[in-house]
């Protein structure tokens, strides 16, 4: 689904402030494929998702997508395959619309946008069934403007309006980082769930170091710009949390 050939990035280059982002990362992600990544800061875990996402453009090297050379093809070009939810709940939704308008955009994401919205009845049921299974009594609520919600609500909505259309791959930036321990465990059931569910391909970034063990099928860790662990199904499912802390000491 996912095919990264020979990537490198470099950020300023032929400067005194060049940094090396990425070295020679080759990486195939498979259709259906729960992939979580870990590292450092500087690791070039956000760097590797921005180039999968169209919103960095690698120095050298190819980047497919469901093989479709999308190499130099900008972010809202690859929306038709991909959607991503961001580490600040704050992103990737219009505050001032209502939750209803914001998941009507949400579903006209990958088409022709129109000068009307077009909410009707039917619409706003298929909403407020998806919203429910989130049990935060949001389905009451969707003529409410996104902004006046939760950071913790707001994205766990962002999530479902993530599915709206025909997303074929997910990309997960760190989308707990900002919440409340509570708010964090929901919305990391919730991706799960609807990764699940809808059978997408997914890469998650994160920090936490439980929640890289307890979800996905694959397991990446990145240090100064390159691969140097992958952890296959098998191996990931015999590791111990202990094993994972063990790999930063």
């Amino acid at each position: 689904m996912i095919e990264l050939q020979h990537i490198h990035k470099t950020f300023n280059s032929g400067k005194a402030n060049e940094v090396k982002a990425l070295k020679d990362i080759s990486l195939t992600i498979r259709e259906k494929e729960f992939v979580v990544i870990v590292g450092s800061n500087g690791s070039g875990k956000t760097t590797l998702l921005n180039l999968m996402a169209g919103a960095e453009f690698c120095s050298q090297g190819k980047i497919l997508i469901a093989h479709n050379d999308v190499t130099t093809l900008p972010e809202y070009k690859r929306s038709k395959w991909i959607a991503r939810v961001f580490q600040n709940p704050l992103s990737g939704t219009a505050p001032d619309l209502s939750i209803i308008d914001n998941f009507r955009l949400a579903s006209l994401r990958t088409q022709a946008k129109k000068l009307s919205i077009g909410v009707d009845t039917v619409f706003k049921n298929k909403v407020k069934e998806k919203i429910a299974l989130l049990q935060m009594g949001l389905e009451n609520k969707i003529e409410q403007p996104m902004g006046t919600l939760s950071g913790g609500q707001r994205q766990a909505l962002t999530l479902l309006m993530s599915v709206m259309d025909e997303t074929k791959i997910l990309l997960l930036d760190e989308p707990t980082a900002a919440l409340d321990p509570r708010s964090a465990n929901t919305i990391s059931q919730t991706a799960d769930w609807l990764i699940k569910e809808y059978q997408l391909t997914a890469v998650l970034i994160t920090h936490n170091l439980k929640e890289a063990h307890q979800y996905g099928n694959r397991l990446i860790q990145m240090s100064e710009g390159t691969i140097i662990k992958d952890v296959n199904t098998e191996q990931k499912n015999n590791l111990v949390l202990n094993d994972l802390f063990g790999w930063f000491t």
